[in-house]
């Protein structure tokens, strides 16, 4: 599985959830941490399609990613331990570990898959 195949639609929640959190509570921390790191998920993500489409990887991109994550992993989790509250923070702190994870994964095993070209 590569890198923006969950960048992508990791940005969009983040990006949701803002919005939501907005919408219902007012939060404008809400409104600008979830438009912020979604946005910069999202474009980390495009980068990294953008460079698989022409047969590299990323690293940049990947690294952003991985940050993106553990800052929101390291946030949430702390705001998740002060409040106890699962939602959003405990779930936002769950999902970023994981993705934190994974793009740390990518990384140490040398990015994206290239498919070799057909001769």
């Amino acid at each position: 599985m590569h890198d923006f195949c969950f960048a992508i639609p990791y940005g969009l929640i983040l990006m949701t959830g803002g919005v939501l959190g907005y919408a219902k509570k007012g939060s404008t921390a809400s409104l600008a941490g979830g438009l912020g790191t979604g946005f910069l998920l999202l474009l980390a993500g495009f980068l990294s399609l953008k460079a698989f489409k022409k047969g590299r990887n990323s690293y940049l991109a990947m690294i952003l990613e991985t940050v993106c994550a553990f800052t929101l992993t390291w946030v949430m989790g702390q705001r998740y331990i002060q409040t106890s509250k699962i939602m959003p923070a405990g779930i936002v702190a769950l999902i970023s570990t994981v993705m934190t994870g994974f793009f740390l994964f990518k990384i140490a095993t040398g990015g994206n898959h290239i498919p070799a070209k057909a001769e």
